[in-house]
């Protein structure tokens, strides 16, 4: 991969099966915390886009060349404000079926590529 071009992650994770929370989930993330906005984008997150269809999500990031994964939960798990945003998340929340304990999103494998 060039180092150029920026490097993209995907994840998905579910939500409950309840139409009232799946608006209420949908509904903050219309309006996300400042905070969180900001966590994000010095996280080395440059883009973000998070996708629905019934109960299922799936979250594309787009980050710059010092993002790491681990370095930005590491930041994030020390966030107050990231945690009470997460925890009010989960109330919306459920983990994929076999996913381990602790998971919410869940890092996806690209298995196709019409450009390679």
């Amino acid at each position: 991969m060039d180092d150029q071009q920026p490097k993209n992650y995907c994840f998905a994770l579910d939500l409950q099966n309840d139409p009232e929370k799946i608006k209420a989930y949908k509904d903050h993330h219309k309006k996300v915390w400042p905070e969180i906005l900001q966590s994000i984008r010095a996280s080395g997150i440059e883009k973000a886009e998070i996708f629905h269809t019934g109960t299922r999500l799936f979250m594309r990031i787009e980050v710059n060349a010092d993002f790491t994964l681990e370095e930005k939960a590491k930041k994030e798990s020390a966030d107050p404000k990231v945690q009470e945003w997460e925890q009010l998340m989960w109330e919306y929340q459920q983990a994929l079926p076999n996913t381990p304990p602790g998971t919410k999103w869940v890092l996806m494998d690209k298995i196709f590529d019409l450009n390679k």
